[in-house]
């Protein structure tokens, strides 16, 4: 079946996270994603384990869980960058390739030739994107750029994690590297944009991604409270800065969420819980007044759901349309009928395991689908498909260039 980018060629220069998602994000929409990585080693997640990917007899493969992770549907080839060779051989893939996704520190590229400066000249429809952790330019450009530096540094810390005068209290982290995933996804629109604008013009452009402006510009309307009021917000834990109640509150037996967006919604909240006289009560009947008299309605509310177990609760609130939901761990993620009815759980062949078990693009496209039906490669599986199918290389050429080390 066809897909959107079918016939699209993007050569990826990337490793870790952020650089990775995003060229997965363009191989499930159908692009030729070319994977380069250092001979002998590879994308240095392959090693980040374990877990590691299980082969057939049950024994540790090669490749880590986090490397499954981000990089399905592409094509493996080892190349030596440092080798005059192997840049050599980067440089003729990119004049085949639309798009080029790379994420060395600021400068490293330009040493071998393969800055966008040096490529444009010559190849000037190529789309070229830099991930970096701080940018192209700026007092920082030659810092290295890790999502857990970058959180903090970004303002996402200060939002993130238990007030710091209660237990638990202080700056946490979230869970996922969310500054590398959300870099990936803002790099995907910049090049389908550019490629977009590339059909217009004929020209290509150099994107600049850096991890630190996705962190800043993530923050939303927490910033645009900022600007507005000048103080900047603190951490609040599970609590909504602007929504009263909406919270994590413990039931009988364990937590659940209560999400309450409006004051329709707090009446049929009050109603189920046995707490009619409170949307006429001053103090609550608007959510501007809930959120001034916060503290002391969760506290009323928390007495309230301890009666009840948590499955009690969701079964009473959900028909009344209340937004409440349960929190769950990725063993139930994965068992909700809402998650297995979407098909947010999919497996491909796999060389090593027979098959990997992966988690599905969330996009839905009605006339071209995503087909998860490649795994993510082993180590230069796709050297000489690629040497020789792309490039024109022969048997020869290629069995002189492994053994040289360039691939």
């Amino acid at each position: 079946m066809r897909k959107i980018l079918d016939g699209v060629r993007v050569l990826d220069l990337t490793r870790v996270l952020a650089g990775p998602w995003a060229t997965q994000n363009l191989a499930d929409f159908g692009a030729e994603v070319i994977k380069v990585e250092r001979p002998g080693h590879g994308d240095d997640t392959r090693k980040w384990g374990p877990p590691f990917l299980k082969d057939r007899e049950g024994r540790d493969t090669q490749d880590a869980a986090y490397y499954l992770a981000c990089n399905r549907g592409k094509k493996s080839i080892t190349l030596d960058l440092a080798h005059p060779r192997g840049r050599e051989i980067a440089r003729s893939l990119a004049a085949k390739s639309d798009v080029l996704v790379e994420n060395f520190k600021v400068g490293d590229l330009a040493r071998h030739g393969l800055d966008y400066a040096s490529l444009a000249k010559d190849f000037p429809r190529l789309v070229y994107c830099s991930i970096t952790g701080f940018g192209q330019d700026g007092p920082y450009r030659d810092r290295p750029g890790y999502d857990f530096m970058v959180q903090g540094l970004g303002g996402l810390m200060s939002v993130t994690g238990e007030r710091d005068d209660l237990p638990g209290g202080g700056p946490q982290k979230v869970g996922v590297a969310v500054s590398d995933l959300f870099t990936g996804m803002y790099a995907t629109s910049a090049i389908l944009a550019a490629l977009l604008e590339r059909a217009k013009s004929g020209q290509g452009q150099h994107i600049d991604m850096a991890l630190l402006d996705v962190q800043v510009a993530m923050l939303a309307n927490l910033s645009s409270s900022f600007f507005v009021s000048q103080e900047p917000p603190g951490r609040m834990g599970n609590a909504h800065m602007n929504i009263v109640p909406y919270h994590v509150f413990k039931a009988k037996d364990g937590f659940f969420i209560v999400a309450v967006g409006n004051d329709g919604q707090f009446a049929r909240f009050c109603e189920v819980i046995g707490a009619p006289a409170w949307p006429s009560d001053p103090r609550f009947a608007t959510n501007p007044q809930r959120v001034r008299h916060r503290d002391l309605l969760v506290g009323l509310i928390t007495d309230k759901l301890a009666a009840k177990t948590a499955r009690e609760w969701l079964a009473l609130l959900e028909p009344s349309g209340v937004p409440v939901g349960p929190i769950n761990d990725l063993s139930q993620v994965f068992d909700d009928p809402q998650v297995r009815h979407r098909r947010m759980q999919v497996t491909a062949p796999h060389p090593a395991a027979g098959e990997v078990t992966m988690v599905a693009n969330p996009i839905k496209f009605s006339g071209t689908p995503i087909a998860h039906d490649r795994a993510p490669p082993l180590l230069g599986e796709h050297t000489r498909e690629v040497l020789g199918g792309v490039l024109g290389l022969d048997g020869a050429a290629i069995e002189s260039l492994r053994v040289a080390g360039v691939v």
